[in-house]
């Protein structure tokens, strides 16, 4: 009866390949196992050249990620100093890439104390999101305690948000509220990414309420004796926190290839104080 070269064989014949077998040996293994000689050259000749051709192909590259509008600053004339509504903001540094602009005075010291001692009762343990659910945890990588204002919970968060949507031609009902972060001695929050993860199976239950986020603007509501900027590491950035200034970053895609991995330096002596507003790509509600 003639042998029929199996899908079996075919494997295993691979399998001796991918191992570093030389043909010769794998050809000797077939003739002891009682292959005919005329077989175990064809089922090798056929199976080989169908691996080799499989490897010598190009990968397949996977579909770009489509890119989304983003929130920016009307600096097409460089300006020194921008109006964000009812407040001059000055343009202290940008980047296009990653899109990155460090503002002066945005908050007065007023409202910076203000922020301050409306949260201070209201916080807890930081949480991140987890994508892998769609909750939020207590994550080793951040040490902060925080806590969220509602939008425009008060007059004071209505101008604040109003002033960050006519700075960064942004609507209001496109973001978060804004929350409020202590860092004291040794707290950090280390390098990450702001945008929800694609790939992460609770993403989609994320992005219902607001779509992506597509950008971020960190304020400064005090300034820490020592350390706790904020460090972009893949550019080499490290912005200090100055009471009243801002660091805005946009993000038009959920991908590290946009360079917005960032963190917060760990405090070294002192205290440090942010509030942080997320942009959503839709309503957020």
């Amino acid at each position: 009866m003639s042998q029929q070269i199996t899908p079996e064989l075919r494997q295993w014949i691979i399998d001796q390949a991918r191992a570093g077998h030389r043909p010769e040996a794998v050809l000797a293994a077939m003739r002891a196992s009682g292959w005919e000689e005329t077989v175990a050259l064809d089922a090798m000749e056929t199976t080989l050249q169908g691996f080799m051709d499989t490897l010598q192909k190009p990968a397949v590259q996977p579909a770009p990620l489509a890119k989304v509008a983003v929130p920016e600053p009307r600096l097409k004339d460089r300006p020194s100093v921008v109006m964000a509504g009812d407040r001059p903001v000055q343009v202290l540094m940008t980047m296009d890439n990653p899109r990155v602009v460090v503002f002066g005075g945005f908050l007065s010291e007023q409202e910076c104390d203000q922020l301050v001692e409306l949260a201070r009762p209201r916080l807890a343990r930081s949480e991140t999101v987890d994508t892998a659910t769609g909750g939020s945890e207590v994550n080793s990588a951040r040490t902060s305690s925080g806590m969220f204002f509602g939008r425009g919970e008060s007059a004071l968060h209505q101008r604040i948000e109003a002033r960050i949507a006519a700075l960064l031609n942004w609507p209001v009902d496109h973001g978060e509220g804004l929350q409020i972060l202590r860092y004291g001695p040794g707290a950090e929050y280390r390098p990450h990414h702001d945008y929800f993860d694609p790939d992460q199976p609770g993403t989609p239950a994320i992005l219902q309420r607001g779509g992506q986020r597509v950008g971020t603007l960190v304020m400064y509501l005090n300034t820490p004796a020592q350390g706790g900027g904020t460090t972009f590491p893949d550019v080499g950035l490290e912005v200090a926190p100055l009471k009243g200034n801002a660091v805005f970053f946009s993000y038009a895609h959920p991908h590290p290839d946009t360079r917005t991995l960032h963190g917060g330096a760990p405090v070294i002596s002192g205290e440090k104080w942010v509030a942080t507003k997320w942009l959503r790509e839709r309503v957020f509600a």
